[in-house]
């Protein structure tokens, strides 16, 4: 018993991967390739892309958002999730990164199911409202760059069926959150969105410390 979460070892979190993944060799592969690039980190965990699939089944999601997509893992998870005529629209810039994102979402054969958008997000999410498409998502995960993190979880909330989910990424920053003397652009801009939706009463939450934390907000009304 512990009323303090669990601190991982590396040990520990070894057992946990063995003990819990069931990652499809489609996703092992494409975090494999991204795993040679210099930007590595950027990629979720397994076991983050294994817990946003059964929130998919549980929520029973036809049609999400990926705000940051890099090479594609998050939104294959998903895909792979969603049923045959589910729909994610992913948000990057980086046609190098989606390049690879495309390969491996072919491969796994979900494709018809992820609309790629190449433009600054912001620019996507008001398109989407503009066409009329508030209120018609039920899921939608934020990892994309961090000073416009507010803004991506303002549009989500408009898009999102009431009871549709959020998922914010890297709510921990590493623990730089945690250190107030730390104000660096993108701490800050973290710092400051975990206090707005611990605020927002249109939300019920949940900070999970998977990966580098990850925020659920589901929708009220």
């Amino acid at each position: 018993m512990s009323d303090i979460t669990l601190n991982l070892t590396l040990e520990l979190y070894d057992y946990l991967q063995k003990n819990s993944l069931r990652e499809p060799a489609v996703l092992q592969e494409l975090r494999k390739k991204t795993h040679t690039m210099s930007m590595a980190q950027m990629q979720i965990s397994p076991e983050q892309g294994q817990f946003m699939a059964l929130l998919m089944e549980l929520i029973g999601a036809r049609k999400t958002l990926d705000i940051g997509t890099f090479t594609g893992y998050s939104a294959l998870a998903v895909a792979l999730a969603l049923p045959a005529d589910g729909k994610v629209i992913a948000c990057d810039i980086n046609g190098d990164w989606t390049g690879i994102a495309k390969q491996f979402w072919q491969k796994a054969g979900v494709a018809h199911k992820i609309d790629l958008r190449l433009a600054p997000a912001v620019e996507t999410l008001n398109q989407l409202l503009q066409s009329g498409e508030a209120g018609t998502f039920d899921f939608a995960f934020i990892d994309a760059d961090k000073v416009n993190y507010s803004q991506y979880y303002e549009l989500s909330l408009q898009l999102l069926k009431p009871g549709g989910l959020i998922a914010v990424d890297n709510v921990l920053w590493s623990g730089q959150v945690a250190d107030m003397s730390d104000q660096e652009l993108n701490t800050v801009a973290i710092r400051e969105l975990n206090t707005k939706i611990l605020k927002d009463e249109r939300v019920s939450i949940s900070l999970l410390s998977i990966g580098d934390g990850l925020t659920l907000a589901r929708k009220r009304i």
